[in-house]
């Protein structure tokens, strides 16, 4: 079974890990994924590179896959309203054309 899905990407700094995660699963999303991201952007270069002292201040990358685009609008906006104008960041959605598996989304 296949299923039609929207992904919202958040890409931002560590520290906020906890909030995000919170404000993702508050909004009723079934899950995200978390990987270490590094780039180049408007605040600077930001490195996901090995080994450091401390990784405080690393970017992170969530990707949130949601049953509709209102929902991640809904997140992204308050992600956005509570953290960008503070902390690095951005998001995007991603139209997803089928979901594999979609009995676990």
């Amino acid at each position: 079974m296949t299923q039609q899905a929207t992904k919202l990407v958040i890409v931002t700094e560590k520290l906020l890990l906890k909030k995000i995660g919170k404000i993702i699963d508050e909004a009723g999303a079934t899950g995200y994924t978390v990987v270490d991201a590094g780039g180049k952007g408007s605040r600077n270069v930001r490195s996901s590179g090995r080994p450091t002292v401390s990784d405080t201040y690393s970017n992170i990358k969530f990707e949130v896959l949601t049953p509709n685009r209102d929902m991640a609008v809904k997140i992204s906006d308050e992600v956005a309203a509570r953290f960008f104008d503070d902390y690095s960041g951005i998001a995007y959605l991603c139209d997803v054309m089928e979901v594999l598996h979609a009995h676990k989304f």
